[in-house]
């Protein structure tokens, strides 16, 4: 990927400096047959608390793009996921991580949500009407309304 990463928050200082290792990602878009996406909110305790994003996790050592997602998605919200489309990959650099999201689509999927984390949730359409929303989740809301030929603003 020769793209340049999302700088997230240019004016605060980054830890670890410019060398520090790049923390992999997975990231899953779940797309109900009516177009509405999954955006949770992240919970109090974790950086950027009460921002929204699209569920995932980082992988462990040894694990696949997918395997991470599988495992995340039941970790945080009990659901298991069908079939597993890799999508997009954005390198971002926040101040407390440089992160390779490995964002995926995910159309299918068996249990009921639950927030295990204290979360919230919302099934949303373009433009969203959660705030604020992550900015590593900004370059999938772009994708969608490209995908979707939306005409109109993706975010505040």
């Amino acid at each position: 990927m020769s793209r340049s990463p999302l700088i997230a928050d240019a004016h605060a200082a980054r830890e670890g400096g410019p060398d520090r290792p790049v923390t992999e990602v997975a990231v899953g878009v779940l797309v109900r047959p009516d177009g509405a996406f999954l955006l949770t909110s992240r919970p109090v305790g974790k950086v950027y608390a009460g921002y929204w994003e699209f569920p995932g996790g980082k992988l462990e050592a040894g694990e696949s793009v997918e395997q991470a997602l599988r495992r995340e998605l039941h970790e945080e919200l009990g659901i298991d996921i069908g079939t597993v489309t890799p999508w997009h990959v954005e390198l971002v650099d926040y101040p407390h991580a440089l992160v390779r999201l490995h964002f995926c689509k995910v159309s299918t999927w068996a249990g009921e949500l639950q927030m295990r984390e204290s979360q919230s949730f919302s099934w949303e359409q373009l433009p969203v009407q959660v705030q604020p929303v992550l900015p590593g989740t900004v370059p999938v809301l772009a994708w969608f309304a490209q995908e979707r030929e939306f005409v109109g603003a993706t975010h505040d």
